[in-house]
């Protein structure tokens, strides 16, 4: 009885012993990081198409992230370029004494355009105003009233020849009018293609006219494009001496104005010479516009970019994520047997979820860097189609990779906790 008892105590302590030393041999079960790296390695391997497809949609946000950046950077510094290009070297003056203090018609001097293109830094310059026509005046390609009337809708602009030179236009047929015609008062119009379409004007082999009236004017040329002051493209043009002549001096409603086309830089110093120059007595007579700073409206144009292309980043990355967390729940549920197989033989279940972690990371990583590439030469291929300078910021390239990783193990994190569920006794009866 005695031996019966003390053989029943002995199993029962061996017993206890078994259980310590299993919880034991758990506890101290443990997962090398390189052991980790290499399984993550291998489950990828072993379906190389699915992981290809996985990685494809991180590859596709990460590459449109590093795009959308890069070429946002270039747009805008095309932006800067064109702003200090254009507008950057555009002075208005406006005539703000007509009217007042005995001044009738026009504060203009009959040569402001000279004294203008006297100072420093002034490329071109004239004045214009639009012709306060008769009632019952319209512009037409005939003497009488027909199809090739354009109506009353149509501006004619009185300028000086600088004034159209400062647009910068570009002449499809013809010339521009210049001081040869402005000082003898010559009878020759400038017109936009589109109205000379209007007008019925196909080429000016034939030294076509219009009338605006009953006063015939030759056409001398016809402008398809304008830098600057672009309602020029839909107004009959004709010499500021032949407007006098015809219709008399500004009215005070609508004054003359000054356009002035400056050098890169001086448009602000141009601004502060101008009405000194042109009425050293009376220089609160004119008003000089300069252009506006470029600054604020390049930042908005700059930040609605990046707004929009960065939520079209996002919405990829999220397809990806989503690919990424599709592929890695499949399997963990084809992997169960696996799983309940490595629970019985002593892993834990953080083991577990840092094997797949690791694989969606991996995943998410190699889809960052290769997006990373694309993106790239995305950018640089797109800037060298429009002879532009790529900029592509170092803070981009470096953080696309890291985005990727991310985007991974953010997909991961369910797949994974939910493997690190399952009981080892469960999977093995599946």
């Amino acid at each position: 009885m005695r031996r019966t008892a003390r053989s029943g105590r002995g199993d029962k302590t061996n017993g206890r012993w078994a259980r310590r030393g299993s919880a034991q041999a758990i506890a101290l079960s443990r997962l090398a990081p390189r052991d980790l790296l290499s399984e993550a390695l291998a489950g990828m391997l072993q379906r190389p198409a699915r992981s290809v497809l996985t990685a494809l949609g991180t590859v596709l946000g990460v590459g449109t992230f590093v795009a959308v950046l890069g070429l946002t950077a270039t747009t805008s510094s095309q932006i800067d370029s064109r702003f200090n290009a254009l507008t950057a070297t555009e002075v208005t003056v406006e005539d703000v004494g007509a009217g007042r203090d005995s001044v009738a018609g026009t504060s203009f001097p009959d040569d402001s355009d000279t004294r203008i293109q006297a100072l420093n830094g002034v490329r071109h310059a004239g004045v214009y105003w639009p012709v306060s026509l008769k009632p019952g005046e319209t512009v037409r390609s005939s003497p009488v009233g027909g199809a090739s009337e354009v109506g009353d809708e149509t501006q004619v602009v009185a300028a000086s020849p600088g004034v159209l030179q400062a647009a910068a236009p570009t002449v499809e047929q013809g010339r521009l009018f210049d001081s040869f015609h402005s000082d003898r008062a010559e009878p020759v119009v400038v017109i936009g293609s589109g109205l000379a379409a209007r007008l019925g004007i196909t080429t000016l082999d034939t030294q076509p006219a219009v009338f605006i009236g009953d006063k015939p004017f030759t056409v001398i040329g016809v402008i398809g494009d304008v830098q600057r002051k672009s309602d020029l493209l839909l107004s009959v043009v004709i010499p500021s001496t032949v407007a006098e002549k015809a219709w008399g001096a500004p009215s005070t409603d609508e004054p003359a104005k000054m356009l002035i086309a400056t050098e890169l830089g001086a448009a602000a110093q141009i601004a502060d010479e101008a009405p000194l120059a042109l009425d050293p007595a009376h220089p609160a007579r004119f008003k000089a516009v300069p252009p506006a700073d470029p600054k604020a409206l390049r930042t908005t144009v700059g930040s609605d970019l990046d707004q929009l292309f960065l939520l079209l980043a996002a919405i990829c990355l999220v397809i990806g994520a989503v690919g990424i967390a599709n592929t890695t729940l499949v399997a963990v549920l084809e992997r169960t047997g696996e799983i309940g197989l490595r629970r019985a033989l002593g892993a834990r279940g953080r083991h577990i979820t840092g094997q797949f972690l690791a694989e969606s990371g991996a995943l998410g990583a190699i889809g960052g860097l290769v997006g990373t590439s694309l993106g790239t030469i995305t950018v640089v291929a797109v800037a060298a189609a429009r002879e532009w300078t790529p900029v592509v910021h170092p803070a981009t390239v470096a953080a696309a990779p890291a985005i990727g990783l991310a985007t991974g193990l953010v997909a991961g994190l369910y797949p994974a906790w939910r493997a690190s569920r399952i009981e080892p006794a469960e999977a093995l009866r599946r």
